[in-house]
């Protein structure tokens, strides 16, 4: 027999050979499979269509999660970012509110200390920091951690959604809305909180770029003279 003959014989053994494993192998693993446990846990297709209908996701981005936070994630995972995002917003809504108060020259009256510092002297944003009083500062801190531990959050566990903090108190009406209405003044909530921490972000870098936070002002001839004379 030729050494051609010999290597094609070999040739056809190998191929025979594996089609052989391919199809024990095949029949092992359906096998397995038909006494496997159904998979419970969704895809990540799944999970990010379940967040579509969520309020935030709305036009004209939709449900928008570019850094993949709630990829493969539960709901409840998903409704503990939405209450982060909920309380950063609410933060950033005040801070904005501040900022440009003080900004416009608005104070209270009187002191803010025994030494005699006014409320008058104490700048607007960032810089406002090193004005006020290292007591002041602790006094903040603590009033904030306060409202962080006791007040702001769902104390009563009674809310029907991430941010509902009314625990039976505080309700402005709330229940007289429609549920439409309802969701609609969440959107609104949620979309002005997004603004302002884009806002705020955005006053205090310019304010540590160029000194004047509102540039837009003074672009259009309407300069904010900020912290002029402090």
């Amino acid at each position: 027999m030729s050494t051609q003959r010999v290597c094609h014989k070999l040739y056809l053994n190998f191929v025979t050979l594996t089609m052989k494993t391919a199809a024990v192998l095949s029949l092992l693993a359906g096998s397995a499979a038909a006494f496997a446990p159904a998979a419970t846990t969704k895809s990540a297709t799944q999970l990010a269509a379940s967040f579509e209908s969520e309020v935030g996701a709305q036009k004209p981005l939709g449900f928008w999660d570019p850094l993949n936070f709630v990829l493969d994630q539960d709901q409840s995972r998903f409704d503990r970012l939405r209450y982060v995002e909920l309380k950063h917003g609410r933060i950033a809504m005040l801070a904005i509110t501040g900022h440009i108060t003080t900004s416009s020259g608005v104070r209270l009256s009187g002191d803010i200390d025994y030494s005699g510092t006014s409320f008058a002297s104490i700048k607007s944003g960032l810089a406002g920091l090193s004005d006020v009083p290292t007591g002041g500062l602790l006094q903040i801190l603590a009033f904030i951690g306060f409202l962080e531990v006791f007040v702001m959050k769902d104390v009563n566990g009674t809310g029907e959604f991430p941010g509902d903090f009314r625990n039976g108190f505080l309700d402005f009406g709330w229940d007289k809305y429609s549920d439409e209405e309802k969701l609609e003044k969440r959107a609104i909530e949620l979309n002005n909180g997004r603004a302002a921490q884009m806002g705020i972000l955005g006053l205090m870098v310019h304010e540590k770029i160029g000194g004047d936070p509102y540039i837009i002002n003074a672009i259009s001839g309407f300069p904010s003279h900020f912290n002029e004379g402090l």
